[in-house]
């Protein structure tokens, strides 16, 4: 059966965002902190598991990222209830802020502030990460500070899938496709 033409040019549009020299790379070190200031270091913390990362280094970046929370709370953090239970994904989520520069001094008043507004069921899988942003920005090519950007790691770290922006259902759509 032959695909319409507007799908395999959708396809060729939306992969030609996706930053394919990450593809198939391992997630570098990243030490981030839970609202807790536990220390997790990624991708050593989520080895095992596949896992699905938002990373944002910006205000409006972080907006963006803010999107992401409900819909992918409800389709891989919230447990399935009745029929359904048991049907669920076995993933690590985090969605991460980046504080970098001058922003890495609110660290602390971010983490208070996430205590205070965000549900706390969603507290667990926020890490906050505070330091260097050249060596991220180089080895996950995002360049554009306004959106975040989001990964899908394999049980061993690697990337296996890259996307950006605020959440779209084609988007997590695709992210369900590798995780499947």
């Amino acid at each position: 059966m032959k695909r319409p033409i507007l799908i395999i040019l959708f396809e060729v549009m939306f992969l030609a965002t996706v930053p394919a020299q990450v593809i198939g790379t391992t997630f570098p070190l990243m030490e981030a902190e839970t609202v807790e200031d536990k220390k997790v270091t990624l991708p050593e913390a989520v080895k095992g598991k596949y896992t699905l990362l938002g990373l944002a280094y910006s205000k409006k970046s972080e907006d963006e990222l803010n999107t992401w929370f409900q819909p992918v709370f409800e389709k891989f953090i919230q447990k399935n209830k009745g029929l359904f239970e048991g049907f669920g994904y076995d993933v690590h989520v985090y969605f991460i802020p980046m504080f970098t520069g001058v922003n890495a001094a609110a660290t602390g008043t971010a983490k208070r502030k996430a205590m205070k507004n965000v549900d706390p069921q969603l507290l667990p899988y926020i890490l906050f990460y505070k330091g260097e942003l050249k060596p991220y920005k180089d080895a996950l090519d995002f360049e554009k500070k306004d959106i975040p950007y989001f990964f899908v790691l394999d049980k061993e770290g690697k990337i296996l899938y890259a996307t950006s922006g605020k959440y779209s259902v084609s988007k997590m759509d695709e992210v369900e496709k590798v995780l499947e």
